[in-house]
């Protein structure tokens, strides 16, 4: 489940934002997780409850899902995309990812 090494990775960057602006807690983690991403978010909301602590053991996780989307290299089609791999439905060639791969820490609320 590499979902909790990347809430480890979230937590690690939290945590050093928080003690760097003198905070005493972390109340809320925003994320932005685009369809492409490769992560399960509802395993990312789990590892997420298992692993806080310290400054953020009572943080909320709040995550932005973000659509995926795509490019024909062949004839320009642009549309979304659930898989990360596609065929354009004009011409039939494999679409290029264009938005949805994101992982990012977006905003942090803290006291």
């Amino acid at each position: 489940m590499h979902e909790m090494t990347i809430v480890a990775n979230i937590l690690e960057i939290a945590h050093r934002q928080a003690a760097a602006a003198d905070a005493v807690r972390i109340n809320r983690v925003v994320l932005d997780v685009g369809k492409l991403a490769g992560v399960e978010v509802e395993a990312l909301r789990f590892c997420f409850e298992a692993a806080r602590s310290g400054l953020s053991a009572a943080a909320e996780l709040d995550i932005r899902e973000l659509s995926g989307h795509g490019r024909c290299p062949g004839c320009g089609l642009t549309a979304s995309m659930n898989e990360p791999i596609a065929l354009c439905e004009a011409c039939g060639c494999v679409m290029e990812i264009s938005g949805g791969r994101e992982l990012s820490v977006v905003s942090l609320n803290i006291d």
